[in-house]
């Protein structure tokens, strides 16, 4: 489907983002997901012969699975820790000692257990999954979305429970660090798969009103707007569009002064409507007349039409309020483009280029400049950048098929 060039878009393919896993039809997690029976969570990949239960410490393991078998959980734990005395690198020990520990609520000792076992192979994603589930619980948030990405990088086998949890904190994580197209494009998932529990809803009801904070953390007062919000949003990522624009008339009927209402609904309407989504920005910035999203999104869909004097104003302001934003830059430095003023236009992309390395559509705009500069082998050097990464954007989002024909549709 072909959409309109959208903050969205350019925020999506800057930096390459790491995609959850697709298993998606498990229930919704809740804020920790259990591992109960101890005995029954996963085992871990079959270990090198090193890593195995040395004659040493057979019959102690052997104790001490009889012990987590019968759910004798504290007599399980001391034998484990024996074992590991005799053999540091166990990893199926490690893996045990690690779930017995988190499904007590010893977060501490379970992370612990969790990062010996990702030490010896940093290639197990379980571990990382559930070290970062760890270092949530204990409040140590940032470590804790370092961690799921990468479990999420190395895969979590068979396990969709396990996929899902990952997903779903990740997605809150990055919700609370203010990057919530990044969140909405990882809640995705539970969206396609009809995934419509409570949480999710929340999550997507946070991260559709850009509310950079936790589900925890949500007022009391603010919950029925962000369950209205996550619904209109879950909807909407589901393309189920009518349904997501009943619900978006609904919130603005009931909470016209809300910010980031209009902004959430003009999004929507990008797809089948500009015109009437570039009136829903207009209706934001009246509500929150700072609201550089909103401004980002007329800029580019000004661009869009060739009207970069309608634009112009828009992204400079933008810039100015969000220096460290590149699309921002971006934005500002298209519209100085296509009026006419090169040199400024190469000094805004350029800026936004040091800010976002990786991002293709970045790469892809300074090349138009220097183009038009008459810059060839600057043009060049950026165009190549510009495939390159496009390439590798397409090649992790979508597989390796889908590589080629993003030059004209993704990057204007």
């Amino acid at each position: 489907m072909k959409t309109a060039v959208s903050l969205i878009v350019v925020l999506i393919g800057a930096l390459i983002p790491i995609r959850a896993a697709t298993q998606t039809t498990a229930p919704a997690p809740q804020s920790k997901p259990k591992t109960a029976p101890a005995r029954r969570a996963p085992a871990p990949a079959a270990a090198p012969a090193s890593q195995k239960a040395a004659p040493a410490i057979q019959k102690i393991a052997q104790q001490a699975a009889d012990a987590r078998d019968a759910g004798r959980l504290e007599e399980a734990i001391a034998l484990y820790r024996k074992a590991l005395a005799i053999q540091p690198s166990w990893a199926e020990g490690l893996w045990y000692l690690g779930t017995i520990e988190y499904d007590l609520d010893r977060y501490d000792d379970a992370r612990d257990a969790f990062g010996r076992l990702a030490a010896i192979d940093e290639r197990r994603g379980a571990a990382w999954a559930f070290k970062g589930l760890c270092e949530f619980q204990l409040r140590n948030y940032e470590r804790a979305l370092t961690d799921l990405q990468r479990s999420v990088r190395y895969g979590v086998g068979n396990n969709p429970d396990l996929s899902n949890v990952v997903r779903y904190h990740s997605a809150i994580l990055t919700i609370r660090n203010g990057e919530f197209e990044q969140a909405l494009d990882l809640m995705t998932g539970f969206a396609v798969a009809a995934n419509d529990t409570p949480s999710v809803i929340e999550a997507f009801g946070l991260a559709t009103l850009r509310m950079p904070i936790l589900p925890a953390d949500l007022p009391s007062d603010k919950r029925e707007l962000v369950l209205m919000a996550g619904r209109a949003g879950f909807h909407t990522a589901a393309r189920q569009r009518v349904a997501a624009r009943q619900e978006f008339e609904e919130i603005l009927s009931r909470y016209p002064e809300s910010p980031n209402v209009h902004y959430a609904y003009g999004t929507m309407l990008l797809v089948e409507d500009a015109d009437k989504a570039l009136e829903e920005f207009k209706r934001e910035l009246n509500v929150s007349p700072n609201n550089v999203p909103a401004m980002l999104q007329m800029a580019f869909e000004y661009g869009k039409r060739s009207d970069f004097e309608s634009a112009l104003p828009l992204a400079k302001k933008a810039a100015e309020l969000e220096p460290t934003m590149f699309p921002a830059h971006k934005a500002y430095g298209e519209s100085l483009l296509g009026t006419g003023n090169v040199a400024a236009a190469i000094d805004e992309l350029e800026i936004g280029v040091k800010l976002a390395p990786d991002s293709p559509s970045m790469r892809f705009s300074l090349a138009k400049a220097y183009q038009r500069a008459g810059r060839t082998q600057d043009a060049d050097r950026e165009r190549a950048e510009f495939l390159r990464l496009d390439k590798l954007y397409r090649t992790l989002k979508s597989g390796p098929q889908s590589v080629g024909g993003a030059f004209n549709k993704q990057n204007p």
